[in-house]
């Protein structure tokens, strides 16, 4: 299980202000799984889609996605620093359709602390570079 939460903060007022990323809420979300290959090694992770996240969250999605909400970003921040960005427009469904894991597992074992207590899969991208381990928070952050 997930020892501590996590959560969705917003940079923007007209932004949800959090959700709470644990054991709890991942539990309310459809189960989803994506292969990890990382450092020559693939696994098999489950968790769940970054966008089910967002969308339980209230960010917009679909149609609702359009105008200033297509420059909304999501940053991962991972507990040594490290930070990558989403996104909401590469994450929908009905436009960039990029699949992201906030994964609790893989090889059906919970993470270790050296890579969880969640980490990101990204499928399909050539180096797992955006596949971040240990992350602390994930920040929603509206550009002007």
């Amino acid at each position: 299980m997930i020892a501590a939460a996590l959560a969705l903060l917003a940079a923007s007022a007209a932004l949800p202000t959090s959700l709470p990323v644990d054991a709890a809420t991942l539990a309310k979300l459809p189960a989803a799984s994506a292969t990890l290959t990382a450092h020559g090694q693939t696994h098999a992770c489950t968790g769940v889609w970054l966008t089910d996240l967002a969308v339980a969250a209230g960010l917009p999605a679909g149609e609702a996605l359009r105008g200033p909400a297509l420059t909304t970003i999501i940053v991962a921040e991972a507990a040594d620093g490290y930070r990558v960005a989403f996104s909401l427009a590469e994450l929908d469904p009905k436009l960039g359709n990029h699949k992201v894991l906030v994964a609790n597992a893989c090889d059906g074992k919970a993470l270790s602390a050296a890579d969880g207590p969640l980490r990101l899969v990204v499928p399909g991208e050539v180096r797992a570079a955006r596949s971040v381990r240990q992350i602390r928070a994930l920040r929603v952050v509206a550009l002007p």
